[in-house]
């Protein structure tokens, strides 16, 4: 189903019918993906007395209550209220949910001890594009790594400040990444990357969002794509997501 959509000053052609999902599920297992010294994520009948909200315990329906935080377990996006004083939320902030992105792949360099997302990497990727969301999938890249990675204590790759001022240089208001965070696992509370790419010492860009725990297949090329960004309704700092991105037609 080829759909033309008018895009700023753009007529873009996308294919609704082949849509590419690039977030992680989110299941009740040991196995799912984790960070941040948090146990796995629990999806569980309700329960009352003796009755179990369970069709194969006895119930006329399937009631679950789960237990997850969404910073931890699996693809979610985040404003400026994961870092701000002031309860900002994900759901009154971000009220586009579709933009062109440019999918770029790094293979992290080594600094210090840490493999680190530059400056350099991220402008040779972008070049003169201009681009509302940028898709960083690094390297390397399995899909039985990216879904059921347990990352605490594992110093994972980061971006250093100069990648993240560039790319708000590049006005981005979209940053996704297939790790638990933009900053290192480890900075005392710093959070360089994040207090810079929301502008916290200055006008605050609400409007801005990033995207972690994302997964971003092979077979999916380095380029541009038209993104869609969808988002729980959760009035909280950060929602589950489900990303989906879609090849634009030449």
């Amino acid at each position: 189903m080829i759909t033309t959509i008018q895009y700023n000053s753009r007529k873009l052609q996308i294919d609704l019918s082949k849509p590419l999902d690039i977030s992680i599920p989110l299941q009740a297992s040991e196995n799912n993906v984790n960070a941040w010294y948090v146990g796995p994520p629990k999806i569980e009948p309700e329960r009352d007395g003796d009755w179990i909200a369970s069709v194969a315990e006895g119930a006329s329906v399937n009631f679950n209550n789960i237990y997850f935080n969404p910073h931890a377990h699996g693809t979610h996006t985040e404003c400026a209220g994961h870092i701000t004083e002031k309860v900002h939320s994900i759901n009154q902030n971000l009220k586009q949910f579709f933009f062109l992105a440019e999918v770029i792949t790094v293979a992290p360099e080594g600094l210090n001890g840490d493999s680190v997302i530059s400056k350099k990497q991220i402008q040779f990727a972008l070049g003169n594009k201009k681009r509302d969301a940028v898709v960083i999938r690094t390297i390397p890249n399995t899909r039985k790594q990216k879904f059921s990675m347990q990352y605490a204590h594992t110093n994972w790759p980061y971006l250093l400040n100069d990648a993240v001022e560039y790319l708000v240089s590049k006005d981005i208001k979209h940053l996704l990444i297939d790790l638990p965070s933009i900053d290192r696992e480890k900075d005392d509370g710093e959070l360089a990357g994040h207090n810079t790419f929301w502008n916290t010492k200055g006008k605050l860009r609400l409007d801005a969002t990033i995207t972690e725990f994302i997964y971003v297949s092979n077979k999916i090329k380095d380029g541009e794509y038209f993104l869609n960004l969808q988002i729980a309704p959760f009035e909280n700092d950060a929602s589950p997501s489900k990303p989906v991105l879609f090849e634009i037609i030449e």
